[in-house]
């Protein structure tokens, strides 16, 4: 296993990824990477890099399905974190072409901050 940290500045925003995990992946054997996130507030995706638009509307529509305001059960104040990390998940699998992740045209791996700003760790492991 790999690891990096990321550092997020916003309490919402999404991550571009991408080279870090290429370069994590570089040199490794195997058929599958997996990226993962041992955090229960942030999460890990895959999704179009090239309109940054696509990124601000995805928070948009979890914003709106996942408020903050609600009043959650939960005392410490990011409930909405907790559970849009949930939905979104705390890792991808891809495929490997040589050590390189089998990635679309237009995707990228992203991480997912809904509590920050934090220090992150992604994980890589190739199978």
């Amino acid at each position: 296993m790999t690891e990096f940290h990321v550092r997020t500045s916003k309490r919402i925003e999404a991550l571009n990824i991408t080279s870090q995990v290429v370069n994590a992946a570089r040199g490794k054997a195997g058929k599958i990477l997996h990226v993962y996130t041992p955090h229960t507030t942030c999460a890990i995706t895959i999704n179009e890099y090239a309109d940054p638009d696509v990124v601000r509307d995805i928070i948009e529509a979890l914003d709106r399905m996942v408020p903050a305001g609600y009043p959650y059960r939960h005392g410490e104040g990011n409930s909405d974190a907790h559970i849009k990390a949930v939905l979104v998940g705390a890792s991808v699998s891809i495929p490997l072409s040589g050590d390189v992740p089998a990635l679309g045209t237009w995707q990228g791996i992203f991480l997912m901050e809904f509590d920050g700003p934090r220090e992150r760790k992604v994980q890589i492991t190739v199978t």
